[in-house]
């Protein structure tokens, strides 16, 4: 069955908790990236617009509970006060931020809003009951509201106080971001049009394990890049310098190698670098001829036309993780060269599956070229998993 979305509420005059994601990068009390504000405008439009009493939460940052110096610090650095001014500026009604949690201001806030009027309250992580979905902290949320709307996909795998403890205890659906995300992600991952061709880089093997098992049951070819390879390449016997490695993942990578070896497609050739620096020594290597004291930072120019072959007449191509070091220039080219054939592919449902990938087709201008960008990293690649999203499964269904 299908899960209520907003337009399945009656808003008028009621008092709708919405949990957001304005988990945005803030320097100097100056709010660096909008871009998950903008995502949520529609929602939060829709129910001015509808006559709803809005009432936004939000994490932003992590604050350490644990020791009272740093809470303080951490608080002081992850206030919401910022996002608040930001959002205002993007709409022609009442925001109001409260800079509590709970207690007799945040109430008299949410009792004085009128029709299609906002109220912003503090980063929930001030609570030290938010990450645990305190059943009291959940409970004195929802009293402040009448119905609850999700549309922070970027958190909704997380059972937290705001995500999943409020839900359970009023009239829940999805915003139009995270209706979206489901619908779309959806196409991509649970009935896609063949051939499916998924590209998976980043860091580690463990971030991905579940991810890369479950695509390979429904892909066509898994495209490996990243920091990712070098555990293959290792498992594969070669010499990988100084390249990041899993030792503990080798012999999994093995497996992987021995039952799925035909739709497994490895980088050919790399970027090694004398260091991990942008100034670094660096050339382009085979990959078999990585020296023992050079890491691997980016696959070479073999694995790009490689990797541009096999997408050749895919359907639907899903792709997360960058293919190196893409924060520097050097070692960017690999992840910039898989933005541009996949943003080219002609009639192929293309999806990148948040997080650092994302961040990289968007700061090198391929915004335009996909189908989907998530706004969900963690979020995504649980789905991508196959696994059920807390945030999600508790919105009631139609």
């Amino acid at each position: 069955m299908a899960k209520k979305t907003v337009r399945d509420l009656q808003v008028k005059g009621k008092r709708v908790i919405v949990r957001v994601d304005f988990n945005v990068p803030i320097k100097d009390g100056v709010v660096k990236d909008e871009n998950r504000i903008v995502q949520a405008l529609p929602t939060i439009n829709y129910l001015v617009e509808h006559g709803a009493r809005i009432i936004l939460l939000s994490h932003l940052g992590k604050v350490d509970h644990k020791d009272p110096s740093k809470t303080d610090a951490d608080k002081a650095k992850n206030n919401m006060a910022p996002v608040a001014a930001k959002l205002a500026g993007h709409l022609k009604t009442k925001v109001s931020f409260v800079a509590q949690t709970r207690g007799a201001d945040l109430e008299k806030a949410v009792a004085d809003l009128k029709d299609g009027e906002i109220v912003v309250i503090q980063n929930t992580r001030y609570e030290k009951g938010e990450e645990k979905n305190d059943p009291e902290l959940s409970k004195y949320w929802a009293s402040l509201g009448e119905l609850f709307v999700t549309d922070a996909f970027g958190s909704v795998h997380r059972a937290h106080a705001s995500t999943v403890g409020i839900a359970q205890l009023l009239p829940s659906a999805l915003g139009f971001l995270v209706e979206k995300e489901v619908l779309m992600l959806s196409k991509a991952i649970v009935n896609p049009e063949k051939p499916f061709v998924a590209i998976l880089g980043g860091a580690k093997v463990s971030d991905k394990i579940k991810v890369i098992e479950n695509l390979l049951k429904i892909a066509d070819k898994v495209i490996i890049g990243g920091g990712m390879a070098y555990t293959f390449l290792k498992a594969q016997g070669k010499e990988i310098g100084t390249s990041l490695l899993e030792v503990d993942k080798v012999d999994m990578a093995k497996d992987f190698l021995t039952h799925h070896g035909k739709k497994l497609v490895l980088p050919v050739d790399f970027t090694v670098a004398a260091a991990f620096a942008e100034d670094a020594d660096h050339y382009v290597v085979d990959a078999d001829h990585i020296p023992a004291n050079y890491m691997g930072l980016d696959i070479g120019p073999k694995s790009i036309k490689l990797f541009e072959k096999e997408l050749q007449g895919a359907k639907t191509v899903v792709w997360n993780g960058p293919m190196g070091v893409f924060e520097m220039k050097p070692y960017a080219i690999g992840t910039i060269a898989i933005c541009k054939a996949m943003s080219e592919l002609p009639g192929a449902y293309t999806v990148i599956g948040g997080g650092d990938s994302a961040a990289a087709a968007i700061e090198n201008g391929f915004e335009d070229g996909f189908s989907h960008i998530s706004t969900g990293g963690g979020a995504s690649l649980e789905f991508m998993e196959g696994n059920p999203l807390p945030g999600i499964a508790v919105i009631q269904e139609k």
